[in-house]
């Protein structure tokens, strides 16, 4: 290796500036305001969170490391102005910031999936933010990061993913007592909840709150890359 490529972390930009990835694929949007949207999901390896409803598991080990300019590449292969990065969780990895801040300069859409444990106050202003705020049911309720809130706006989203009838009360009173300045999400577990009732809950209350299922598992159940 030159001295030449080296910068001062004793590292390539290659080596600095990659990400390991596990999968990059198109697909309907299945959550959030872009929902049904034609979306390129580029889905990081690696969670500190191990949230008993997961549904990528497959992603926290793994993957393979690629620099930001073949992620962009892979991104480009699609005819979508819509990104979404997700994982895993995205934050992990500090490169993630600078794919973020790539993919917008390069013209896209882009919105982060994030579990709401990590910093996301250097997230590109231009990116729509989703997230998490895991509720008791998820195992991972202490580790929601509250500091994340004052860094939301009314283009981001805070999601709840309810498992039953506590998880709902306990997002019910989050929701009055925080007083979010962003759309809110009540999703149910899949295959957890039963998706009516969770609706019918949220009529009930009278809740402001966007009532959304999962698309993708709709149309094609829980298969990885669709």
């Amino acid at each position: 290796m030159s001295e030449v490529a080296r910068n001062k972390s004793g590292l390539t930009p290659f080596l600095r500036e990659a990400l390991r990835i596990t999968e990059v694929f198109r697909s309907l949007q299945g959550e959030t305001r872009r929902v049904g949207l034609p979306t390129v999901f580029v889905r990081l390896t690696g969670c500190p969170l191990r949230c008993r409803y997961c549904d990528t598991a497959y992603a926290f080990h793994g993957g393979r490391r690629i620099s930001l300019e073949e992620i962009l590449m892979a991104v480009g292969r699609y005819a979508t102005r819509y990104v979404t990065v997700t994982g895993g969780e995205p934050l992990a990895q500090p490169a993630c910031l600078a794919l973020l801040t790539r993919l917008c300069d390069a013209g896209y859409r882009v919105s982060l999936e994030t579990g709401g444990a990590l910093d996301i106050s250097g997230v590109d202003a231009r990116v729509m933010k989703v997230v998490d705020l895991k509720t008791p049911g998820s195992g991972e309720a202490h580790r929601n990061l509250y500091d994340n809130l004052r860094y939301l706006n009314e283009r981001d989203e805070v999601k709840f993913v309810i498992c039953d009838r506590n998880d709902y009360e306990w997002a019910r009173a989050r929701l009055r007592a925080l007083a979010l300045p962003c759309e809110v999400l009540f999703s149910p577990s899949h295959g957890q909840l039963d998706p009516a009732l969770l609706a019918d809950w949220v009529l009930a209350d009278g809740l402001a709150v966007r009532f959304q299922i999962q698309l993708h598992k709709v149309l094609w159940g829980d298969v990885p890359g669709r």
